[in-house]
């Protein structure tokens, strides 16, 4: 039995991060019924990346709904609205991300569901919050890590602003409402009182980088500046970053700089061993060009059995052929009916020893409205 099981949870997001952490409730047991717009439904059916589809939804639509049910809902018509209203009474969990104000002129913000469903634990993703002059901007992924500061902090310090290469806040977030959730739910337990759990994008940014914002805070308020080789965090030391060899590259974290001198035959780096941080370019510079000299796998034999914390830089043609990927079993195969199947990843968290999957792809628009409205 999964831990969620018997919990009823209503999806009225779309997108990413609010359907994110219904599909993490989903996987972990939860019964979830996903409310969308009847003729068009979650916008995500249409969002189609890398130009995949299955049947007339993008894949990505399938990624992030698999395992839930579709009920088509016009939230304006006053009969769908009373129908929702009544499944709203038989909730434990409900998440939207609705930008603030617009639940309240449907009459579903919180104090209006509270009142028909006390118990109800409310989850709320906005892009800002609810207050300030930004409540009205987009919250999009992109958006928010260009505002939060978050691409300062990758890249070379010669480069611009480098973003994540996918929807980190989406997920994170999603991941916090999730967080949220759980808790009110076990204050509900004991109390049977229910929750108001709200999250955004924005806080989430912040959180991710709380090291080196909470550094920033207690400092003297300039940016941390980036290394200008091989830059993988602003605030670390040498020799902590990716360096070219001859057939790859190799991630290195932190190491003492007199014994990596040793190790890797580089005597050049000595001279800098008492300041690793101040000197992290000079360093890095000379480690560079050597480790350009022989293959990752030379470098690699040298390092490991010394314990020096280091790795191959793996594509993931390269991942998914290693023994550590397979052991991990992290690729379930879901079932979209008609013959229609895609592989994706499982939920990363294990339950006594099990891993948690779920076969069923995601709805068809409105497949399940008459079973529950």
């Amino acid at each position: 039995m999964k831990p969620l099981e018997g919990l009823r949870v209503l999806d009225f997001a779309q997108f990413l991060a609010g359907p994110m952490a219904a599909l993490r409730l989903a996987d972990l047991g939860a019964e979830v019924i996903k409310i969308e717009r009847p003729g068009v439904g979650d916008l995500c059916r249409g969002l189609v990346i890398a130009g995949q589809k299955l049947g007339p939804d993008s894949l990505l639509f399938h990624t992030i709904n698999r395992n839930k049910s579709s009920v088509a809902a016009d939230l304006k018509d006053t009969g769908d609205l009373e129908k929702l209203k009544a499944l709203i009474a038989t909730a434990d969990v409900m998440i939207h991300n609705f930008r603030p104000g617009v639940m309240a002129r449907i009459g579903l913000d919180y104090d209006a569901v509270a009142a028909l469903n006390p118990g109800i634990i409310y989850g709320e993703v906005s892009g800002y919050g609810r207050q300030g002059p930004w409540v009205a901007k987009p919250g999009q992924d992109l958006l928010v890590q260009a505002l939060s500061g978050m691409a300062w902090l990758s890249g070379d310090g010669g480069d611009g602003p480098v973003p994540a290469g996918f929807a980190v806040l989406d997920i994170t977030c999603g991941n916090h409402l999730v967080q949220g959730i759980l808790a009110a739910l076990l204050r509900r337990g004991t109390t049977g009182q229910g929750a108001l759990v709200e999250v955004d994008l924005l806080s989430s940014a912040i959180d991710m980088q709380f090291e080196l914002f909470t550094s920033y805070l207690n400092g003297d308020g300039a940016m941390p500046t980036r290394s200008a080789v091989s830059n993988a965090n602003a605030t670390v030391a040498a020799p902590y970053g990716l360096y070219a060899c001859t057939d790859g590259h190799l991630a290195l974290a932190m190491a003492p700089i007199d014994t990596l001198a040793r190790l890797l035959d580089c005597p050049a780096i000595l001279p800098f061993a008492d300041d690793a941080f101040a000197r992290r370019d000079a360093i890095k510079a000379i480690l560079r060009d050597h480790l350009a000299s022989e293959s990752v796998a030379h470098w690699l034999a040298r390092l490991e059995p010394e314990d020096i914390w280091c790795a191959e830089v793996l594509d993931w043609p390269a991942l998914t052929a290693t023994e550590g990927f397979a052991a991990l079993d992290m690729v379930q195969t879901v079932d979209a009916g008609e013959g229609q199947s895609l592989r994706t990843t499982r939920c990363p968290i294990r339950i006594d020893g099990a891993t948690l999957t779920a076969s069923r792809a995601a709805p068809a628009l409105g497949t399940q409205t008459a079973d529950y409205l």
